[in-house]
C-alpha cells in the first residue's frame, strides 16, 4: 500500500504551504508569545481569518453541520504545514479536535461560530487540566478523553467526561514555548458535553495524529534551517557541510523525519477506516514523529552552533515549539507503551 496524499490533498496543502509562507513568517510567530505589541498580535489574529477564509478552520467539521467534512488524511498534511510554519495558535485543537467533537455533540452554534474563525478552542483531553493556548482560546475543551481511549483499545470500559469551560476560567501557567501559554483549568469548571464515548476517544486520537503531523513540519523547517546555515558558515575555508561529521547528523535527522511522515499517513488511514488497530497506529505515528522532531532539534542546534544559543535567533521558536510539543497529547514513552500493549508485549502498557 502506498501512504501518499492525493493530488487534491496535495493541491490544497500548497495552497496552505503559500499563505502561512506569505503571511505567517518568523515575525508573526515571535508576536504570538506574550508582550508583543498590538499590532503584531493582530497580524497573527489576520492569519486565522484567512486561514477560516479557506476553510481550513472548519475543514473536519461535517458538511451537514456547515464543514468542509475532509477526512484525516486530508488534514494531516494541512496540519503539516502549520507545524512548518509554527503558527502560534491552536489549529489542531480548534479544526481537528473541537471542530468535529461539538458537531458531535450538537453545539451547532459553537460550530458556526468555530466555522466562521470567532471560536478558537484550547483542548486539554489528557486529563492534567493545564490547557496550551488559553490566553489566546475563546473556549476550553478538559476532560480525561484518554483514559477512553485507552480502554477502547484495551476493549474494556472507562468513564470520562469532557467539559466546556469558558475561557477567564483558568491560572495562567508557564510554558518554554511562550505561544502556547497554558493556562490550568479547576477540575470542576465548566460544563460536560453531551457526546458519546467513542466521540471522546475519537477527539483524543484526533489530537495525538494532529500534534504527530504538526511535529513533521517543524521538523522540516529545522532541517531547512540546518542545512542552509551548513551551506553558508565557512571554517578553514569551506562550509561546514562539507565535514562528515555534519553531514551524517543531517542524514541521520533527514532520515528519522522520513521514517515518521508514512506511519503519520498510515494513522490517518486507519482512523478513516475505522481500523481496529487504529489508536496503536496512532500512537506510533506521535512516537516516531516526536522522536523525529526533537532528533532534528537538537541536531540543528549543533550545526548553529553558540548562535543558536540566542534567544533573538528564529531557530528558538521552532525548537521550543518542538519541545513543547512532543510531551503533549502523550510524549515518545508513553505513546510506545500503547504501542507495546496493543501488540501483547505488556499487562500495563498506556495504562499508567
Amino acid at each position: 500500500m502506498r501512504f501518499a496524499l492525493t493530488s487534491d490533498q496535495a493541491a490544497l496543502r500548497e495552497a496552505v504551504r503559500d499563505l502561512l509562507r506569505a503571511e505567517c513568517p518568523p515575525a508573526v510567530v515571535r508576536a504570538g508569545w506574550p508582550g508583543a505589541e498590538e499590532a503584531d498580535a493582530a497580524r497573527v489574529r489576520r492569519v486565522w481569518a484567512q486561514l477560516a477564509e479557506m476553510g481550513v478552520v472548519g475543514a473536519a467539521v461535517p458538511e451537514e453541520a456547515g464543514g468542509l467534512g475532509l477526512d484525516a488524511c486530508a488534514l494531516v498534511g494541512l496540519l503539516e504545514e502549520t507545524g512548518r510554519a509554527a503558527l502560534p495558535l491552536p489549529v489542531v485543537e480548534t479544526a481537528f479536535v473541537a471542530g468535529p467533537l461539538l458537531a458531535a455533540a450538537g453545539e451547532q452554534a459553537l460550530v458556526e461560530r468555530l466555522v466562521d474563525g470567532d471560536l478558537l478552542v484550547g483542548a486539554a483531553l489528557d486529563g492534567s487540566g493545564l490547557v496550551p493556548y488559553a490566553r489566546v482560546a475563546n473556549a476550553l475543551l478538559v476532560g480525561d478523553a484518554r483514559s477512553i481511549a485507552v480502554a477502547e483499545q484495551q476493549q474494556t470500559t472507562a468513564h470520562a467526561d469532557v467539559r466546556l469551560v469558558a475561557p477567564a476560567a483558568f491560572e495562567a501557567a508557564a510554558s518554554i514555548d511562550g505561544a502556547r501559554a497554558p493556562g490550568r483549568v479547576a477540575e470542576d469548571a465548566g460544563a460536560a458535553l453531551d457526546a458519546e464515548p467513542a466521540a471522546l476517544a475519537a477527539a483524543w486520537e484526533r489530537g495525538v495524529l494532529g500534534s504527530a503531523a504538526q511535529l513533521l513540519g517543524l521538523s522540516r523547517t529545522l532541517l531547512t534551517m540546518a542545512t542552509q546555515y551548513a551551506h553558508e558558515r565557512r571554517q578553514f575555508g569551506v562550509a561546514i557541510g562539507t565535514f562528515q561529521a555534519v553531514k551524517h547528523q543531517l542524514a541521520d535527522a533527514l532520515l528519522a523525519i522520513e521514517f515518521a511522515a508514512p506511519a503519520v499517513l498510515r494513522a490517518a488511514w486507519s482512523l478513516d477506516a475505522g481500523a481496529p488497530q487504529a489508536g496503536r497506529d496512532v500512537a506510533m505515528a506521535k512516537a516516531l514523529a516526536s522522536d523525529a522532531a526533537l532528533k532534528t532539534a537538537a541536531t540543528a542546534l549543533q550545526v548553529h552552533g553558540a548562535i543558536a544559543y540566542t534567544v533573538e535567533y528564529d531557530l528558538h521558536l521552532f525548537a521550543k515549539r518542538v519541545w513543547a510539543s512532543a510531551r503533549a497529547w502523550g510524549d515518545a514513552d508513553w505513546q510506545r507503551a500503547r504501542v507495546a500493549a496493543a501488540l501483547g508485549l505488556t499487562h500495563e502498557g498506556a495504562t499508567r
